[in-house]
């Protein structure tokens, strides 16, 4: 994170010296009284650095920063050929050029920097840019995606060679993951989401080509997805992890009917294919309803698991899910590992024995102003049969610390405005299915809201 505190320490002396905007402190040494007075200098090498972009500003430019991915600023600083030492690269448009949107590379000089390259495109703005090092000789490519449609997106992938960006590769896009899925080639592969003449989906897998001169990216195939491109814009790439470690992407898209399809992406025998692609109907046979769950490790075994939401009876009124999370081998074939049940609302879930899995109902109530409840109970033949065994309530508001100790209750999880407490109820001791304090404990969970920087 070095580097980016110094693109941020970049951009605050600059606004104090009213040169260009910057957002975010850094450390300084304590300074004396006198020294308080004073505007701060920039250090020299920064200084020349902003005077080369100042002259292209006053020459009608202006900063076009990538609207998504994980680097959105103006100015980056990375150090892009591995000698230790940081090259800026300043991303701005120039609207009455053919090619207006530009990014100037700057390597540093002794004390300061100068101009090295420019990297020129078309289209409304830059999309995302991500820095790689995909073909392992040191040195980072630069992954650019230039916005050129509402959905879509072109991708091109540079390697900077000496004082020139050479363009590896330039492919229209929807989604695109870096990852290493074929452990038998060197370097990292690149599979990219778009749609084929058809319409449907397709992920084209490039490989690197080293037969002769410097390596090459090149499409040795493609897999057939079971998504359009729309329902893929509303879900999710996760680069993870089949049983036996083998590597793969999981890729989810979500319908109109909220049903998430996925795709899971791995190699066989150098070539990429869809492992739970049906031969029989064409489409994938990951297809579960959706919980605004996605592929994770859920229980941090290595392995990537699935979830599939399972209806789980209830008496508060509407569907309630208990989430089956499936293991997928190569082979396309899947068995469920573990189960959760997830209160989205409250921010919690709970890890699920498998011996409650069909036995158990869960029930939503509000208990008056600041606290909701979820009370499970072992299921009876009626509902005038259910026995209640344990219930998690998640407090809030000025008098949540009393609520929260009030009676049997447990403390499961203290936050800044919330507290997550627990009984365990009478039917809990009389059944061979109950759980105790310090099992709940480990079984229960925050559910954290995951930041994400946006899609490449």
């Amino acid at each position: 994170m070095g580097s980016w505190k110094k693109l941020w320490a970049v951009c605050c002396l600059a606004a104090a010296c009213c040169l260009f905007a910057g957002c975010a402190p850094i450390k300084f040494r304590l300074a004396a009284p006198e020294e308080l007075y004073s505007l701060p200098s920039l250090p020299v090498e920064y200084t020349e650095l902003n005077n080369c972009i100042k002259a292209l500003l006053d020459q009608g430019a202006e900063y076009a920063a990538p609207v998504s991915g994980a680097n959105t600023q103006s100015v980056q600083l990375v150090d892009l050929d591995g000698d230790g030492r940081e090259e800026a690269l300043a991303f701005l448009r120039s609207g009455s050029e053919e090619k207006p949107l530009k990014i100037y590379i700057f390597t540093p000089v002794g004390e300061g920097y100068e101009q090295s390259m420019v990297i020129e495109g078309s289209g409304t703005s830059f999309y995302s840019v991500s820095y790689r090092d995909l073909d392992g000789d040191g040195r980072m490519e630069l992954l650019v995606g230039w916005k050129v449609g509402t959905n879509l997106q072109a991708l091109t992938v540079y390697a900077l060679r000496g004082n020139r960006a050479e363009e590896l590769l330039r492919t229209n896009y929807v989604k695109y993951a870096a990852a290493e899925l074929d452990p038998d080639r060197e370097g990292t592969e690149l599979v990219v989401l778009q749609p084929d003449e058809e319409g449907d989906g397709v992920a084209d897998f490039y490989t690197w080509d080293r037969t002769a001169g410097p390596a090459a990216l090149t499409r040795t195939s493609s897999a057939r997805l079971s998504m359009n491109m729309a329902e893929l814009n509303s879900g999710r790439v996760v680069y993870g992890a089949l049983q036996d470690s083998v590597p793969a992407l999981f890729v989810t898209g979500v319908s109109d009917s909220s049903v998430a399809i996925t795709d899971i992406l791995v190699t066989k025998e150098g070539e990429l294919t869809n492992a739970v692609l049906s031969d029989t109907t064409g489409v994938s046979t990951a297809l579960f309803r959706h919980q605004m769950l996605f592929p994770a490790d859920i229980n941090g075994d290595g392995v990537t698991e699935v979830p599939a939401p399972s209806t789980l009876p209830s008496h508060g009124g509407g569907a309630d899910y208990l989430i089956n999370w499936r293991q997928y081998s190569r082979d396309g074939s899947g068995t469920t590992v573990c189960f959760t049940y997830h209160n989205n609302d409250d921010g919690w879930y709970l890890e699920v024995p498998e011996g409650w899995v069909n036995r158990i109902v869960a029930t939503r109530s509000q208990n008056g102003v600041g606290e909701s409840a979820v009370t499970f109970s072992i299921r009876g033949v009626t509902e005038e049969d259910d026995r209640d065994f344990l219930r998690i309530c998640a407090i809030t508001g000025d008098s949540r610390e009393i609520r929260a100790t009030r009676g049997d209750r447990v403390i499961l999880s203290r936050q800044t405005e919330t507290i997550y407490a627990a009984e365990l109820l009478d039917a809990n001791r009389q059944w061979s299915g109950g759980i105790t304090e310090d099992e709940l404990r480990s079984r229960f969970n925050l559910i954290t809201t995951e930041w994400r920087a946006g899609d490449n």
